[in-house]
């Protein structure tokens, strides 16, 4: 199982899957908002979606973990 994290302190405007998906490398898993820019964090392989850890609104500090995947 593989730990997606963020880059920095934000705001969780969307997460762009479920539980379950399957994704391919780059796709997005969820979209952070800080100082008005989006910021997407995406699979760094392609994946299943295991577990997602955050919801929109919340506010998460930089190496937060956001999803949880299992690699393909």
């Amino acid at each position: 199982m593989i730990e997606v994290v963020t880059e920095l302190a934000a705001n969780v405007w969307q997460l762009r899957c479920s539980v379950g998906d399957e994704l391919a490398e780059g796709d997005e898993i969820a979209v952070l908002e800080s100082m008005k820019m989006e910021i997407p964090i995406t699979a760094p392989q392609a994946c299943r979606v295991a577990e997602l850890l955050v919801a929109p609104n919340d506010a998460v500090d930089e190496g937060a973990v956001v999803a949880r995947i299992e690699p393909r």
